[in-house]
């Protein structure tokens, strides 16, 4: 029994060795797909959520994105636009376990594993928005092991908030205030 669970244990480790234990490569960034040989995504739904901090974003002021569900090892994530497979914006200061994949000429493009220990629902990600006033959304491929893994597990889209500077309008400032502008 103990050979048994010894040969086990040493599967489970190459089959995770033998995908990206390093991060995903860079021709995942268009089609997000991990590259696994002889394994395809699991079926949607997946038990993962792309959550993030605002439901607008504004150039210059970051995002905060977090995935939530079960424990993860691997993962891919970008910001995107609808029609496109490009990654959009960059991400800031990558969280412990996962570092930045250059993706469509952007070295801070997209955000990766840099080794297969467990991230959760705690791993934040940090993204800052270009000046763009298309809606924007983040995709992720993410994978508990090698052979499970879901892709295109996308977060709801964002709107460019309307900028209040010089509008002589009243607006509802994330501090509470109510205030005039301009």
């Amino acid at each position: 029994m103990e050979l048994l669970l010894s040969a086990l244990l040493a599967l489970q480790v190459l089959s995770l060795s033998s995908g990206y234990p390093n991060g995903a490569p860079t021709g995942a960034c268009e089609d997000m797909m991990p590259r696994h040989a002889g394994v395809q995504p699991q079926p949607s739904p997946a038990p993962y959520v792309v959550l993030t901090n605002s439901k607008t974003f504004q150039p210059g002021q970051p995002v905060t994105v977090t995935i939530t569900g079960p424990e993860y090892r691997g993962v891919l994530l970008e910001a995107r636009t609808k029609g496109s497979n490009n990654a959009l914006g960059n991400w800031n200061n990558p969280p412990p376990d996962t570092k930045f994949l250059e993706c469509t000429g952007n070295p801070q493009g997209a955000v990766t594993h840099s080794n297969t220990n467990l991230k959760g629902n705690a791993t934040v990600y940090r993204w800052m928005p270009p000046n763009s006033t298309n809606p924007v959304y983040f995709m992720a491929t993410v994978a508990q092991q090698r052979a499970v893994y879901w892709i295109n597990v996308r977060s709801n889209p964002l709107t460019r908030g309307r900028s209040t500077a010089g509008s002589g309008r009243r607006s509802q400032f994330g501090n509470g205030c109510k205030c005039w502008n301009g």
